[in-house]
């Protein structure tokens, strides 16, 4: 009975969880019409797939279990089978043995009642016939007894014989019989139970599915934004656009017009590369090449004797290098910074290259690209500052659980990392932005305007937004706040999109569900986050989050102007 009311929980508790996450997924379709759509279902798809998995686990257990028992089961029965058969022989070449054993059992019974009383006869004459001594009896009457005994034996051993025989068969037969029954059982028990692990597998694969289909749509919209832009220094000089910077603003933009600024241009992960800079500019041990790289890399164990020997191949070039030869035609950082007080951040950058190689290649087994896309490589090295601080961590490698670790790096944060955190003098968010170390080093993306793609040119001679136009994105933002289910309309204006509403539109839409429309922006200002990010923007008083108003200024925003971070702020001028 416990059996059975746990075989009953199992079922309805995958049913149940499977039905919960169906309901759930309806936020998990693949259309998305910006990046951080994207980017929140691919989350929601994600955390859907966990919980089914989770949620399948103890039933796949349960299943891999009975179907073990009845292999095992199979097994026996294959066995007992074989033994059955090998018995059947046995018996069918002995039939005749059995029949001739059963005649031999009866003579010998009729002969020993024979023999006994023929016996008795005689023993009965002898003593009365004889002068026999009476130990002469008793040796006549010990070796009748004798035969009596052996007699005796014969035929118990035949009667033995009989019923061994008989019942082998039988026996094993039953055996086989409740064997079948409980493998029968076992596969009523199963049956469900597979056929829910099968849906639930089936549902996960759809969900990744749904991820992959996401994923594509998110690089698309941001390709569209940013030229597929990703941020590495590269060998770039330290130059800034006027009509993206905060002095350009101030100077060039008329009166009334606000600008989305970004602090960084992140994924946030590991390295921050004029981070690194600043704090080997800043001196003392927090410019040391070891101390930046625990700071980027908490919880990795530099090793400073790992092999040197080993070939990386370049994929873009179809040819390899010895490690320490191909960090030297990494150009990821200027030879520059190593003659302004920064020799420490170029020696942090070998080890995070060559950490990165070692790690993306399964330390030479597989092969790394030469583009952003892995890391900067070029056929010849780059010699210089360059070429020493790679001599100096000659097999320095980051390293964690014994392998090389994925040392992540890219230009700028905004002064946040993971799982850094503020990355500032002070350690936390209280010196946050004056020592932010990407500041005392000079980022040119530490505080920018983005409005110009990488890869082609910009619609836009700026980042600077009309009067009209930041009403209209703040009408579309707080209508996305009182409808989730608008986004799809809320797409820029100055690009095809059949089902974008006009700014009249919004406003008519925020108006209909009880909210007032912006006529103006008297103030706007933002609030961030101990964890990176801005929090909240507050609009002639009114509240939106951080996340949302970001989203809706990404794909309403005209041109190419997007906001890059997740830690920003809003400028008017």
């Amino acid at each position: 009975m416990k059996k059975i009311l746990s075989l009953v929980f199992w079922v309805f508790t995958l049913v149940f969880l499977l039905s919960a996450v169906k309901v759930l997924a309806d936020d998990c379709n693949p259309s998305c019409s910006s990046e951080d759509e994207c980017k929140r279902k691919i989350d929601e798809c994600t955390r859907l797939i966990q919980i089914s998995v989770n949620s399948t686990k103890p039933h796949e257990e349960k299943m891999a279990e009975l179907e073990r028992d009845i292999s095992a089961i199979e097994a026996n029965v294959a066995n007992l089978a074989a033994e059955i058969e090998k018995k059947k022989k046995i018996i069918a070449a002995d039939e005749e043995k059995l029949s001739q054993k059963q005649d031999d059992l009866s003579i010998k019974v009729r002969d020993f009642y024979k023999m006994d009383y023929q016996s008795s006869l005689i023993f009965a004459f002898t003593m009365l016939f004889t002068n026999n001594d009476l130990a002469e009896i008793a040796r006549f009457l010990s070796y009748r007894q004798g035969l009596i005994e052996k007699e005796k034996r014969s035929i118990t051993g035949f009667a033995i014989d009989i019923v061994d025989l008989g019942n082998a068969k039988k026996v094993l037969e039953e055996n086989q019989t409740w064997l079948a029954d409980r493998k029968g059982a076992l596969e009523v028990t199963l049956a469900p139970i597979r056929s829910l692990v099968k849906k639930a597998r089936d549902y996960q694969s759809q969900l990744e599915s749904t991820v992959g289909t996401l994923s594509a749509r998110q690089q698309q919209l941001l390709a569209e934004k940013t030229g597929n832009f990703s941020t590495s220094v590269g060998d770039v000089p330290d130059t800034q656009d006027d009509n993206s910077s905060i002095d350009g603003f101030r100077r060039n933009a008329p009166s009334g017009s606000f600008a989305g600024f970004s602090f960084g241009a992140p994924h946030r992960k590991g390295m921050s590369q004029y981070g690194s800079f600043g704090r080997a500019k800043t001196g003392g041990d927090v410019g040391k090449a070891e101390n930046i790289l625990s700071a980027y890399y908490p919880g990795t164990e530099l090793k400073k004797d790992y092999r040197t020997d080993i070939s990386i191949r370049v994929s873009d070039y179809g040819t390899s290098w010895n490690i320490e030869d191909y960090v030297k035609r990494i150009y990821e950082v200027p030879n520059s910074w190593g003659d302004e007080g920064g020799y420490e951040a170029l020696k942090a950058q070998a080890v995070a290259a060559r950490s990165y190689a070692l790690a993306y290649t399964n330390n030479g087994s597989g092969s790394i690209c030469a583009t952003e896309s892995c890391q900067v490589a070029k056929r010849d090295p780059k010699g210089g500052n360059w070429d020493r601080a790679v001599n100096d961590t000659r097999g320095w490698v980051l390293v964690s659980g014994g392998q090389p670790y994925s040392a992540w790096y890219a230009a700028s944060s905004g002064g946040y990392n993971t799982p850094g955190g503020w990355d500032t003098k002070c350690g936390n968010q209280s010196c946050w932005t004056n020592d932010a170390y990407e500041k005392i080093a000079g980022s040119p993306w530490f505080y920018k305007a983005w409005y110009k793609p990488r890869n082609s040119s910009a619609s836009r001679s700026n980042a600077w937004l009309s009067k009209d136009e930041s009403v209209d994105i703040a009408n579309a933002a707080f209508l996305y706040k009182k409808d989730k289910g608008t986004l799809s309309h809320l797409s820029q204006l100055d690009k095809p999109n059949g089902d974008t509403w006009s700014r009249d539109r919004v406003r008519q839409e925020l108006s209909s569900r009880g909210e007032n429309a912006f006529d103006s922006i008297g103030s706007i200002s933002v609030s961030y986050s101990t964890g990176g990010f801005t929090n909240n923007v507050s609009i002639n008083g009114r509240d939106i989050d951080g996340g949302d108003f970001r989203q809706i200024f990404n794909i309403r925003a005209p041109g190419e102007i997007w906001l890059a971070s997740s830690l920003y702020n809003i400028e008017k001028k």
